[in-house]
């Protein structure tokens, strides 16, 4: 131990920021036809509530099954399709508003708006009010989507044909030209290069919002069961669950990168040439004596294995054990950095 306890300035510590990323493919496989067995897909976990459908990376009654994305759908109060007579009509309305006032707002009168083409959520344009949502585990996205790193590919046409790849849905343009005027922190467009703007990804949130009519009016969009209605039928027409299995079955790739936030506190712990130099340690002395000098005039000799770092009411905070001890004696200086990751 130390014989004495050395404040830190203002200038023997400093914060950093680093930005680490992990590449996250979700591949149609594993999305849909994977795990199919006597039951239907066992990767598949729908409820009894029929809101949304959860999709798992392994059978989900496994042990080491890791929860991936959440697929549900909705339209606007607003919107052509809503009507009465539709199938969960007002759970697929009230699904909307719920994604449509955390991720766009409320305006001064108090009403939900609507998810915008253009990511102009107050003025007039293009809205999306038929979508469905694609909504990835923090086990995935972590602290954040990287920015500008967002591909997705689908069938989207026929039950077999697959995208060329010269029209993936992606959000290239938001590497530098993100949204922020999102409840729900910073967002960035999704577009086709064939098909224009089809759906916002919410960086913070984790959670992608895809219009509808990204399909073709022709693309068969059903179950694997019964694949011949297109994306409004489904949607109108069928419950949320079916609609779930189209987006599956239709599920060619997903690309993205996830983004952890590491913050750092650095600590560096200066010793001086005539500091440190003893220690209270009972063993260091032998009959009043310091077992390391061989004469009496002999400089002191001490070893130092771990820093500790105080509050200002002398509470111990935290240890950093060095890899070997190091020699210090009132010849040398020495600086030990000590970082703190959070």
């Amino acid at each position: 131990m130390a014989t004495i306890f050395k404040t830190l300035t203002a200038d023997d510590v400093t914060s950093t920021r680093t930005l680490l990323h992990e590449a996250i493919p979700l591949t149609g496989s594993i999305i849909s036809g994977t795990y199919e067995g006597g039951t239907g897909e066992e990767n598949v976990l729908n409820f009894s509530h029929g809101m949304f459908q959860s999709v798992y990376d392994y059978p989900y009654l496994s042990s080491s099954a890791n929860h991936i994305v959440d697929i549900t759908a909705g339209y606007s109060n607003s919107s052509i399709l809503s009507s009465s007579a539709n199938p969960e009509n007002a759970k697929k309305i009230n699904l909307y508003n719920q994604f449509a006032q955390i991720l766009v707002g409320h305006d001064t009168s108090g009403n939900i708006l609507e998810f915008d083409a253009d990511g102009d959520i107050i003025a007039g344009g293009t809205k999306f009010q038929e979508v469905f949502f694609l909504c990835f585990t923090r086990l995935l996205t972590k602290d954040e989507i990287k920015k500008g790193g967002m591909l997705l590919d689908f069938y989207l046409e026929g039950t077999v044909a697959l995208n060329d790849g010269s029209n993936p849905t992606n959000d290239t343009g938001s590497l530098t030209s993100f949204k922020v005027n999102s409840p729900a922190g910073e967002y960035g467009i999704l577009s086709m290069p064939k098909s224009g703007n089809v759906g916002l990804v919410y960086y913070q949130a984790g959670i992608v919002v895809l219009t509808s009519s990204m399909f073709p009016p022709t693309t068969a969009f059903g179950s694997k069961a019964s694949s011949s209605a297109n994306t409004t039928a489904i949607l109108t027409g069928s419950t949320i669950q079916v609609f779930a299995d189209g987006v599956r079955n239709r599920w060619n790739d997903c690309n993205f990168n996830n983004t952890i936030e590491l913050n750092s506190t650095i600590y560096f712990c200066r010793a001086n040439h005539n500091e440190f130099n003893y220690s209270s340690n009972p063993t260091y002395l032998n009959g009043s004596k310091i077992r390391v000098k061989n004469t009496t005039t002999d400089s002191p000799v001490a070893y130092i294995t771990s820093v500790g770092l105080m509050s200002p009411d002398n509470e111990l905070l935290a240890v950093a054990k060095l890899s070997e001890p190091l020699k210090k004696t009132p010849e040398n200086e020495l600086t030990i950095r000590v970082r703190i990751d959070y």
